[in-house]
């Protein structure tokens, strides 16, 4: 085992739960680990949640990574994102409310990482180039561009893991006119900053979780009004004053947006919320999982194991209600798989897993349905590992709740509190709606005065 070398491909929440499933093993007094190299683009760990006010490249001319911005808090309550092994509690010394903004998650996130134990596997500004594998010798090669020494770097690996994640390459649509737009044209990817928009009428392309927030936001920093044009169906909140959705964008004429029912709206900038492609440029068509953005991409065992290699192991490749907790699930099963401490089944009973998870993925008609299809994958992920163990269906039903109290006010749902499922405390609440608090950073967050819950929150 100890001559074994594991490539960990993005230093982001997987990779990192990659490495912290190696660690754990090591503080349990496991023996002989394998050699680990992290190979990591940013230079810094954090992944998505890293801030950058860059767009399109970074310093080194690779393509900027993170889709972060500026004002943007929690959609989703911090009690489905909190660590088994690490509670808010812990880290704060007291409780904050559920929806914290960006800086304060990353604080807590990037609090759990002993960086000493680390940072040591970490190669930071060294994009992977190019991925092979001999079939002769079992073995892949990683080629890497370091950046630090301007150099290319080639080593030889008996695993690869790829938790580069998939919502950083958008998926950008034509549609005609848009090239005589005088305005604005951009991706969610590239959104950085509401108050850019303050006073504009902005035309928001999609219907999802990026045109919810970034509507958000740009009505909650002053947009003039907001317009959020669905392809199938609309979110349908009840939204105020200066904000309304309308069916499928067909064309533009000069400033002029047409939409499919008939109308038309003069716009001052365009902001593609049009999701994401899953995008490996360093990895060859055998080796290179092809999927769109689901809760269970085909041709991965276990969500994890690639069917054509299980050698090769994609991390956090699923579209997410649940997120840190899932990658660690899948983190601490990938690396007892490769500790030799769960043994994979043969290509044939890999095959009928993955349809079984299929089928019961088509028979999913709900969002409900959803959330409870993931918690059983991770609770199946959990159960095979010494992972704490931790309420996943108590978070599962937090998140139903989450659904039920965004429908009820889109605008004022991050005013709710809900109770830990890992140390039982009850958050805090903001002392004021949400649109009022204008102020994202850790400090601001922090020095608010949080308002203990009223007993009808839950």
């Amino acid at each position: 085992m100890a001559n074994q070398k594991i490539a960990i491909l993005g230093a982001g929440p997987s990779g990192l739960a990659q490495l912290r499933a190696f660690e754990a093993a090591r503080r349990a007094g496991v023996k002989d680990l394998p050699e680990i190299v992290c190979y990591e683009k940013q230079n810094d760990i954090g992944g998505m949640w890293n801030y950058t006010w860059r767009t399109g490249l970074d310093k080194n001319g690779e393509p900027v990574h993170g889709s972060m911005y500026r004002y943007l808090w929690s959609n989703g309550p911090k009690e489905c994102l909190e660590f088994a092994d690490y509670s808010f509690d812990e880290h704060f010394g007291r409780a904050i409310p559920s929806y914290p903004p960006r800086a304060v998650l990353k604080d807590y996130i990037m609090g759990r990482i002993d960086k000493e134990a680390i940072l040591k596997y970490i190669r930071f500004e060294c994009p992977v180039r190019w991925v092979t594998y001999d079939k002769s010798s079992k073995k892949f090669t990683v080629t890497v561009m370091n950046h630090k020494t301007g150099e290319q770097e080639t080593n030889e690996f008996d695993y690869v893991v790829v938790a580069t994640g998939h919502f950083s390459t958008p998926n950008m649509p034509y549609f005609d006119g848009v090239e005589q737009f005088p305005g604005r044209v951009l991706h969610a990817h590239d959104f950085r900053d509401a108050l850019e928009f303050e006073g504009q009428n902005i035309l928001l392309v999609g219907a999802s979780y990026s045109a919810e927030d970034i509507g958000s936001q740009c009505y909650k920093y002053g947009a003039k009004s907001v317009t959020i044009s669905y392809r199938s169906n609309a979110l349908g909140f009840e939204w105020p004053e200066g904000l309304e959705e309308k069916p499928l964008l067909t064309h533009f004429e000069g400033n002029i947006g047409h939409f499919a029912d008939g109308s038309s709206k003069q716009f001052d900038a365009i902001i593609m919320c049009t999701g994401y492609l899953f995008h490996f440029p360093f990895l060859p068509d055998e080796l290179r999982l092809q999927t769109h953005n689901c809760l269970y991409p085909d041709n991965l065992y276990k969500g994890m194991f690639f069917q054509n290699n299980p050698q090769l192991i994609y991390l956090g490749m699923q579209d997410q209600y649940f997120t840190f907790n899932m990658f660690d699930a899948q983190a601490w099963f990938a690396r007892d798989v490769m500790l030799n401490r769960i043994q994979l089944p043969d290509t044939d009973t890999c095959r009928d897993d993955i349809n079984e998870w299929l089928s019961r993925y088509d028979k999913t008609e709900s969002c409900n349905d959803s959330i409870d299809f993931q918690a059983s994958y991770i609770r199946e992920l959990v159960d095979a590992t010494d992972y704490p163990d931790f309420a996943v269906e108590k978070q599962a039903d937090l998140l139903k709740q989450w659904l039920l109290d965004k429908q009820e006010n889109i605008m004022g749902f991050r005013e709710k509190a809900y109770r830990s499922t890992v140390t039982d405390t009850m958050a805090t609440e903001l002392p004021g709606r949400w649109l009022d608090i204008k102020d994202d950073s850790l400090e601001g967050f922090m020095s608010l005065r949080f308002v203990e819950p009223h007993k009808e929150s839950a």
